[in-house]
């Protein structure tokens, strides 16, 4: 179970093109990063979604490696 990130006061919220381009990843791919449970923790409301900066860099911070044996 991942942590979830805290969304400080008036937090800007990413839309999934916003995302990731900033992950450098296709819409596709973070679409299915959402469906399998491992892409950055999002935000619904109603039936948008939205990812917040914080999160964004939670999950690189988390997959931040100095070695390519770490896991």
């Amino acid at each position: 179970m991942t942590k979830q990130p805290t969304l400080a006061p008036f937090e800007r919220l990413l839309t999934p093109a916003e995302a990731a381009s900033a992950l450098g990843v296709s819409l596709s791919w973070l679409a299915k990063a959402r469906l399998r449970g491992d892409g950055p923790a999002f935000i619904k409301i109603g039936r948008t979604v939205r990812y917040s900066e914080s999160a964004i860099r939670e999950y690189l911070r988390a997959r931040t490696r100095t070695s390519t044996s770490q896991k």
